[in-house]
């Protein structure tokens, strides 16, 4: 029984360890201070850093070709445990049955938490759902939707006030613990076209002849025009398998080397928790299935992270899953509406917010 035991929990040790490992890595400089969230629109992933070092890596819906995510630099707002979702005027008229809020529940598109993503007045917003099968997918109307459970996970690690890059890297090009080169390549949901192809084909073949390899340009090609979204071995001889931890070379620059953290980051020790239940106004529908899988969960009270620094015998995860195809939908018009009454703060590392309509 033990024996059958032991064999179990080391076989999840090592499914574990593998997802990690199958995870391209974007070229984007994480704070060398803090926690730290990349969001990469192609790749639809959400790549959490601490002082520099990456933690873990989430599937995420973001949004869709005509109500994109907006890319850039944002900053880590308040948080809101059991929102009550205040719905858009632009949704309602999609709805068509008269609903104006869902309050929290497994019926609630925000799942058990909300959690701000940069200015207010751009209704952006990372969150839960109430149909994780929709997750991971190029579908929602700009917010970056996780399932539930890894969330609620992903909200009590989060700092207020740390960075968060919204990032648009179509093509990783990675190495292993192997010395082996990896190359993974996206398709372009908003059709940006800044995939930098001269760029990256001289730091390949500048990687193939200082650590002498012999790589095919043919392969090269192949991985760049079919976009696949798949890492594929460059150097490998014989079977590719990845060995260790990927980690992303600063191609973007020409450079050969490692992506090495920037100086700078917040090192948060509060967070700025809003009262359960309150009213949350972001498009947080789309075309997905309206039923879930599995109902998301009231989030228990929530205990924020340990502000000591983490120790670093976990290697990262991730969950890699086959991206979804944009679909279109029209813009979100949002609007303000009050608020439920104050709450008393979970604990003294919180402080909780005067209630006011997120948006």
């Amino acid at each position: 029984m033990y024996k059958t035991l032991w064999t179990t929990v080391a076989l999840a040790a090592a499914s574990s360890a593998m997802a990690a490992q199958t995870t391209p890595v974007p070229d984007v400089r994480p704070a060398a201070n803090g926690w730290q969230v990349v969001i990469n629109i192609p790749q639809q992933r959400l790549f959490l850093y601490y002082d520099g070092e990456l933690e873990k890596v989430y599937p995420v819906a973001v949004g869709k070709a005509h109500t994109q995510t907006l890319l850039g630099e944002h900053k880590i707002g308040p948080k809101a445990y059991n929102p009550t979702w205040h719905i858009p005027k632009s949704i309602q008229k999609e709805r068509g049955d008269g609903v104006k809020t869902v309050p929290p529940g497994p019926n609630n598109p925000l799942g058990p938490v909300f959690v701000r993503l940069g200015d207010p007045k751009h209704g952006l917003g990372i969150h839960g759902t109430n149909a994780p099968a929709s997750v991971p997918g190029i579908r929602s109307h700009g917010c970056v939707r996780m399932k539930s459970d890894q969330a609620l996970e992903f909200a009590k690690k989060i700092t207020t006030g740390s960075p968060a890059t919204v990032s648009y890297e179509m093509a990783m090009l990675n190495t292993d613990e192997a010395g082996n080169l990896w190359l993974a390549v996206y398709k372009d949901p908003y059709k940006q076209g800044n995939l930098k192809r001269d760029r990256l084909r001289q730091t390949i073949s500048a990687w193939a002849k200082a650590n002498g390899a012999n790589i095919s340009n043919t392969l090269v090609e192949k991985t760049i025009k079919t976009q696949a979204g798949k890492a594929v071995c460059l150097s490998c001889s014989g079977k590719a398998v990845i060995q260790g931890d990927l980690q992303s070379l600063a191609w973007n620059s020409g450079s050969i080397q490692p992506t090495r953290p920037r100086a700078g980051g917040v090192r948060a020790t509060r967070n700025e928790v809003l009262p359960e239940g309150s009213s949350i106004e972001v498009d947080a529908a789309d075309d997905a299935p309206a039923a879930a899988s599995k109902p998301a969960k009231p989030a228990a009270k929530p205990k924020p992270a340990p502000s000591r620094k983490l120790k670093r015998n976990v290697k990262p995860t991730s969950v890699f899953e086959t991206p979804l195809l944009p679909t279109n939908a029209p813009p979100p018009q949002p609007k303000a509406k009050a608020a439920s009454a104050p709450a008393t703060p979970a604990n003294s590392n919180e402080r909780v917010l005067q209630p006011t309509n997120i948006r």
